[in-house]
């Protein structure tokens, strides 16, 4: 088999494809994620925390600067993005929830029913 062959039987198999598609969407879903962060979370948490910067937090040991704040402004932004997900997650999956949970078709009449039905058929043809 050919390298071009092998290679397009490898790209266009299901899982690939789908994996390509969720990277994308991952993508865009990244900056709508940093957005909501960004713009609507951090001015809100800054508002309560009075506005605190961890990232010029630092200790200097001999001519090293160990710049720990950043370390932990990072772990604080992970957070806030990690439950901004979440909730938009669990938000998703309630709206989910509502579309299966629509009515269901009645259930097939049991042999009691077809019975009766049949006789009250044949009653309404006799007459």
């Amino acid at each position: 088999m050919s390298l071009i062959k092998e290679f397009k039987k490898f790209a266009m198999r299901g899982n690939v494809v789908d994996m390509a598609v969720g990277v994308i969407i991952g993508g865009a879903f990244g900056k709508i994620v940093s957005s909501l962060v960004n713009d609507v979370v951090m001015p809100l948490v800054g508002i309560v925390t009075g506005g605190i910067d961890f990232t010029d937090l630092k200790v200097t040991i001999g001519e090293a600067n160990i710049t720990y704040g950043n370390f932990i402004q990072n772990v604080v932004d992970f957070l806030i993005i990690a439950f901004c997900i979440f909730m938009m997650i669990k938000g998703l999956n309630k709206l989910s929830k509502k579309k299966e949970e629509a009515p269901a078709t009645p259930p097939a009449p049991s042999k009691e029913e077809e019975l009766l039905t049949e006789i009250r058929d044949l009653l309404k043809n006799s007459k």
